[in-house]
Order: C-alpha cells, then structure tokens, then sequence
C-alpha cells in the first residue's frame, strides 16, 4: 500500500474538533442594530439609541432551536458594523449607550445563561472587520482593541464551545485597510477557553465554501494543510454585501480530500467542513421576509447534505424588533425538529446479529451495531474491501441507512448498500465517503437483511455504527 494513503488514514482530530462534529446540528443568531435598520451590513454610523427590542426573551430562542433538534447558538456579539451586543468597556457603541433595559442590558450575558438553562452549547461571533472603530486601519492598535473585546467575551460569559471568524475585510472611518493578527486571536482563545473550536476563518472547522447550503457529493476531514489559510486571506476577503460572495462554490473545489489529492500533497490535516445558510434569504431579520423562511424540504435536503454527509449543519435564525424569533420560524424549527425525530426514531439493527466477511480480534462484528461510539469493527490491518451483513430478523421494511466510522479517522473511500430479496442481492445506494456519518437514503425497500460492502478504503475500515430506519411516514 502507499505510504501517503496510510499517512491519510493515520490524521486524527483533537477533541475540540470532535466536541463540535458530534453536535451535529447548531444555530447561528444574528442580531444588532440590523434588525431596526432593515439592513444586512450597517455602516457603522447607526445610533446606538435604535436598538431597543421590546420583548427579548432568549430562553424562546434556545428552546425553539432545541425543537429542531440543535446542540447548540452562536451568537453574532459584534457584527460589521462594530455595535456590541455586550458592554464592553472598550467603546460606548454598544447597548449601554441603547435604550434597551435604560442602557443595563447584556445580550450576550441574557443568550448565554439560556443556553446553560436550556442545556445547549453557547458560542460566539465577533467580526474582525469594525466599520465603527476609529483605530481600525491602524493595524497595532485595533489588533489590541479586538484582543480585549475578545478576552471580555472568552472570560465573562461561562464555557465557549466555538470563537467564529468570517473573512469580511473592508476600510474602517480612517480609510485604511486593517492587518488582522490571526496568530495573536488565535493564542488568546486557546489561553481562555481550550476547548472552543476555532471556525472558519480558523483551524478547527472549516468553512464548506458557500453559504447557500450546498454539499459536496463526497466531504473529507482529511484535507490539505493549505485550505487552513483559505478564508483568512485578505485578497480573498469579503469586501462587500454583494450577493456573488455567499454564493461561492466552484467544481474545482469539489475535490479536497481524494487519493488524487492526497497523493500530490506534502501535509494532511483534519479540518472537518461546516455547512451554514440561513433560515431567510437573509441574515438579518426584515419584515418582509417573514413569508420567505424556506420550505421544510429544502432544509431537509441541507440536513441529508450537511449532518447526513460527514459536515455540521450551522443554520441562522435572526430574531426581530423584538428580540423574539418570528412565529413562522418557530414552526418551521419545530417541523424539522420533528422530520428528524420522526425519521430516526427506532433502529431496526440495534444489537441485530451481524456478520463480517473478516474481523480483527477486539473488533467483531457486532460492534457496529452496539451504539457504542467507542467500539468498531475492522477487518485485518491492510483489508482495503471487507463487509458486514446485518440480520434484522425478520423481514422488515426500510428507507435509510445510517453508517459512522470510528471517530478517531476517516478511511472508506466507496461502499455500496444491498438487500436481500428473492434470494438475491439487490443494490439499494451506492456511496463515497462515510466519515463521521453518512445517511444514505433510497425508496423503500423490504427484506430480512442489508449487506454493507466497503469496495476501497485507506489501510483498512473502521466502521462504529450500522443504521437501519424506516423513515417517518408523514414526511
């Protein structure tokens, strides 16, 4: 076998990356002086005195988020437009200076303590890029205004499970183009919270490419070590809120993890993909998108794309004027909330005989269907096609399977799905990558047993779970 396709399969994540792989599914919620001006970048120049939300109520958010099924909110503490959800003591364009709550408020404070109420992770957004602050351009001296607004929001709010970066770059009031320290961002997070991932524009979650839910075919943890700086160059930064940005994807792109690329490249990271798009067609809320939230079966498309291919699904929510999330949004949450649980209620290979073409010894069989996220099994060291085959025993009727290599690497390259059905296998999906999770869904099918073959893997296969559903009948 070649070295580099062992080289591959032996890159790992850190916990940090895995803490925010298995979470699936999380919201991002972009609020500031937006919502009151109806727009999707302010200038910096707004009045602090506009933000007033009359109702806010952060436990309707997290408990709205729960019923889709998220683990957990990121929320936009500073936006472009430099006006801080927080009060910090490093500038007055901020809700002290609003009238919401007489200028005693703390969005931030109010978000996070839901979350814990609520039993979510709490993460946080701060834009580099400050259309407000006078010292942005002067590099040195923003770099240190940034660090101390990034260190009031690391030290004052509780457990951090993710810092989020985007790559907007623009002039600030002087004119002048900023020099992000990323390096120094970068260490002050780790210093404060170690375990919160670092996304997007940093080395823990990487960015999909897009921002219109598209998901590639095939998805690898295992990229270059190059696309760590992708988002972080100024050239390639967004300068303006010219629709083509959020858009961005191209066939080149497709491919960020083959044997073909694996071959060519020196360094191998892990940098799992995140998915992200918005509820609306925007990011912030407008009135008159409230008949606009997208329908049910394009977020379940995003979901099977994103959660069911190996990424993290990252969907906005953005509250109104009055600091609530609008009731159409809610009831989409909760129906997609309800799609998911209906679809994976009850799986039919839960602890099903099983076997295996060939196991190593520690690593039967039956671990892939024990859900355990710590067993596996595995053929002998060097078995690049192997395969199990699950006895539901009975016939039964399904349309999904869910499959999960151990955590700890990504190495099945192709696999196919089969039934059994008048004594022959038929071929129910043909697959790629599976990584974390692969959902692979088809019409239904009937039959007492499902056959996985893995066809091509790196050094050998490492499969933690073995699905079987029968997706949720009203959906």
């Amino acid at each position: 076998m070649n070295d580099r396709i062992q080289y591959a399969a032996q890159v790992k994540p850190t916990e940090r990356q895995l803490s925010v792989q298995e979470m699936e599914f999380y919201a991002f919620v972009h609020f500031s002086v937006n919502a009151f001006t109806d727009q999707e970048w302010g200038s910096g120049k707004e009045d602090p005195s506009i933000f007033n939300p009359t109702a806010l109520d952060a436990d309707q958010w997290v408990e709205a988020c729960k019923s889709a099924g998220m683990k957990g909110l990121i929320l936009t503490c500073k936006h472009h437009d430099g006006f801080c959800l927080w009060p910090s003591q490093y500038t007055e364009h901020s809700v002290k200076s609003s009238p919401w709550k007489n200028g005693g408020g703390d969005v931030v404070k109010e978000v996070a303590d839901a979350c814990r109420r609520g039993g979510i992770r709490f993460g946080i957004y701060l834009s580099p890029w400050d259309r407000h602050e006078p010292t942005y351009g002067d590099s040195p001296a923003y770099n240190e205004y940034f660090k101390n607004q990034l260190r009031e929001l690391l030290t004052g709010y509780g457990d951090i499970f993710c810092v989020w970066f985007d790559g907007a770059c623009g002039e600030g009031p002087n004119g002048k183009r900023q020099v992000y320290d990323w390096d120094a961002y970068y260490a002050l997070i780790r210093e404060l919270q170690p375990g919160a991932a670092i996304s997007v524009c940093g080395p823990d979650i990487r960015w999909c490419g897009n921002e219109a839910g598209h998901c590639r075919e095939s998805e690898w943890s295992v990229v270059p070590a190059s696309l760590r700086d992708n988002e972080k160059i100024q050239e390639n930064s967004q300068q303006e809120d010219d629709g083509e940005f959020a858009k961005r994807y191209s066939s080149e792109d497709e491919d960020l993890g083959s044997r073909d690329v694996v071959l060519k490249e020196k360094e191998l990271i892990w940098y799992p993909a995140e998915v992200n798009t918005s509820i609306r067609p925007g990011w912030f809320y407008h009135a008159s998108q409230d008949d606009q939230v997208k329908p049910l079966e394009e977020l379940i498309k995003v979901y099977y794309g994103s959660v069911g291919g190996n990424a993290t699904f990252l969907l906005n929510i953005p509250p109104d004027t009055r600091g609530l999330f609008h009731e159409n949004d809610v009831r989409r949450l909760q129906e997609l909330g309800e799609w998911i649980r209906g679809t994976f209620r009850t799986n039919l290979a839960a602890g099903a005989p099983v076997e295996a073409s060939e196991a190593m010894a520690g690593h039967e069989a039956l671990y892939a269907v024990d859900g355990d996220r710590d067993t596996f099994w595995a053929p002998q060291e060097g078995t690049e096609a192997a395969g199990l085959t699950v006895d539901l025993g009975a016939e039964q009727t399904f349309d999904h399977v869910v499959l999960q290599e151990y955590r700890y690497s990504q190495r099945v390259e192709r696999f196919v799905l089969e039934y059994m059905a008048g004594g022959e296998w038929k071929k129910a999906y043909d697959g790629t990558v599976i990584g974390y999770k692969r959902i692979c869904r088809f019409p239904a099918v009937t039959s007492r047993y499902v056959r996985l073959t893995i066809t091509q893997s790196r050094w050998w296969p490492n499969i933690s779970a073995f699905e079987v559903y029968r997706g949720d009948r009203n959906a």
